[in-house]
């Protein structure tokens, strides 16, 4: 046993993919306790904030300030408030007022802005802008003006008589630390189109369709394990009668018939466990005909005849003289179907045919979500790239220490 340990952990494919595998499941196990909560906690009114770090704006206000005179500090506000696509607008403005650009490069934000400053004007209509258009722009002009301003002043709404009263004046050069600000919120991966923290809730998913994946492997492998020893060891009747179910499953496409089961099951009753045991009742067919083929080269060696010559029982024989000898094809076996069930688990889930939305995220609910809510086509890369990146990882994983063991316990693939 421990000669084989040590070859397998000398594999470096299987090293590689082992060591993938655990830090994805140290970090399931691991940011919990770092984000602790319900990943399914709505935390924003909008949908798909952009990654970074949120700072309540009440709280900043209400923090005592300093006083920083940064050189560069209006042309970082300049450049981050005209974007590329502000910039292009900017300069259809001008060719429907008909100003001069010739040679006007857009990352000049200075000679654009003198170029605005100079000549828009909101009273302006150019031939065949829209009201809608016109409006975008008299926005910019009020952005780049209070850019412009020297304070901006806070004002609190008197409830008694409605009269503004001053509260505070914010500086340009007024700056507050982070850390003496009561709400700060880190959102690495943003949020999604329910205002959910994604990172919190990746890591729940990855857990809950790696879950999903052990259950269905466990299951498929249990199943084609015992009908594969039966049909091998047995033989006649027996091998006859367990080859026709194998082969009515195998005619009727997996995925059909596992999307026609979950189907039938209803919304309500397809809990993370339900899903995991369909898609395994639905994925024994190759490990049954697998273990059969390997159990037939195997019934016959001297050993398995001793035995029978002994007397011993048909279950003592197969888990005694059967079964070690292909430990490690089950075990190579397992993993593939621990793969395949969190990938039919995605599969599920983009369908609308996944585990109840209202339990428990899963990586295919995630990008279930996403897609229903067009994150692909406007740009919220963070609510489906993560996602695609993590099931990719676990794949990829899996199928390395899948290789790893076969290059250790196949002797035709030996160095």
């Amino acid at each position: 046993m421990k000669n084989t340990l040590r070859q397998v952990f000398h594999a470096p494919k299987f090293v590689t993919g082992f060591v993938i595998f655990v830090l994805i499941l140290l970090t399931m196990f691991i940011y919990p306790l770092v984000n602790p909560g319900n990943p399914l906690e709505m935390i924003g009114v909008g949908t798909f904030a952009k990654p970074g770090i949120y700072v309540s704006m009440y709280d900043a206000t209400n923090t005592s300030m300093e006083t920083l005179r940064l050189p560069d500090a209006d042309d970082k506000r300049l450049d981050k408030l005209l974007s590329q696509t502000d910039r292009v607008s900017m300069i259809d403005w001008f060719d429907a007022t008909g100003v001069d650009i010739t040679g006007l490069d857009l990352s000049d934000t200075d000679t654009l802005l003198t170029l605005w400053n100079a000549n828009y004007d909101p009273t302006v209509k150019p031939k065949g802008m829209t009201q809608a258009k016109r409006n975008y722009f008299k926005r910019l002009d009020a952005s780049i003006k209070q850019i412009n301003a020297s304070d901006t002043l806070i004002v609190s709404d008197q409830a008694e008589d409605g009269t503004l009263t001053e509260v505070r004046t914010i500086s340009k050069t007024d700056y507050v630390n982070t850390s003496q600000v009561a709400n700060v919120k880190a959102l690495p991966l943003g949020t999604d189109n329910f205002g959910r923290d994604v990172l919190k809730e990746l890591v729940s998913a990855a857990g809950t369709s790696i879950q999903i994946g052990l259950i269905a492997g466990a299951v498929a492998t249990l199943i084609g394990l015992t009908l594969g020893l039966l049909a091998g060891y047995v033989g006649g009747t027996c091998d006859d009668i367990i080859m026709f179910i194998t082969n009515i499953f195998t005619v009727i496409p997996g995925f059909v018939l596992l999307i026609l089961i979950s189907y039938s099951i209803g919304q309500e009753q397809r809990g993370a466990s339900v899903v995991a045991a369909v898609i395994g009742l639905t994925s024994w067919t190759w490990t049954a005909r697998s273990v059969r083929s390997q159990v037939i080269s195997l019934r016959n060696r001297d050993h398995v005849n001793l035995s029978k010559l002994s007397g011993h029982s048909l279950v003592r024989i197969i888990l005694t003289d059967i079964l070690p000898y292909i430990a490690s094809y089950v075990v190579m076996a397992f993993i593939l179907q621990v793969s395949s069930g969190i990938l039919s688990e995605a599969q599920l889930s983009l369908l609308g045919l996944g585990p109840k939305t209202t339990e428990v995220p899963t990586l295919g609910l995630m990008m279930n979500w996403a897609m229903l809510y067009s994150a692909h086509t406007n740009g919220s890369w963070w609510a489906y790239f993560p996602v695609i990146l993590t099931i990719t990882l676990i794949s990829f994983s899996l199928n390395l220490m899948n290789t790893g063991l076969d290059q250790v316990f196949n002797p035709t693939l030996r160095d």
